[in-house]
C-alpha cells in the first residue's frame, strides 16, 4: 500500500511540475513557412517548473487531505473498510511529511 500511495503523490508532484502553456513560444508572422508554427531546433520546447520544498509539501498535504475527505464520505455511505484504507494512506503521507528523511 505504501508504494502505491507514494507513487500517487509523486505523480501529483510531477503534474504540478508540468510546463505552463503560457510560457510556450508564440508563433509569429514570417518566422516559418508553415502558418501558425514556430521555427528552429527546440523552438517549441518549454522547461518544466521547479517547485520549492514548500510547494511539494503543500501538494503532499493536499493529497493526504483529499484521502481523509474521501474516507469521511465512504463512512457516510457505509463503506468503513474503504474509509480505513484511505485513512491508512493519509497516515503514510503524513509520516513522510513529519520525517522527510524516512
Amino acid at each position: 500500500m505504501a508504494a502505491s500511495v507514494l507513487r500517487s503523490a509523486l505523480a501529483a508532484i510531477e503534474n504540478a511540475e508540468a510546463a505552463d502553456p503560457a510560457d510556450a513560444p508564440q508563433p509569429g508572422l514570417g518566422q516559418s513557412p508553415i502558418a501558425g508554427s514556430v521555427s528552429g531546433l527546440r523552438a517549441a520546447e518549454v522547461g518544466r517548473r521547479n517547485l520549492t520544498a514548500a510547494e511539494v509539501e503543500e501538494i503532499v498535504r493536499a493529497e493526504a487531505a483529499e484521502r481523509l475527505v474521501a474516507a469521511g464520505e465512504y463512512v457516510r455511505l457505509g463503506h468503513a473498510d474503504r474509509a480505513e484504507r484511505l485513512r491508512q494512506e493519509a497516515a503514510i503521507l503524513a509520516h513522510y511529511l513529519a520525517d522527510p528523511g524516512s
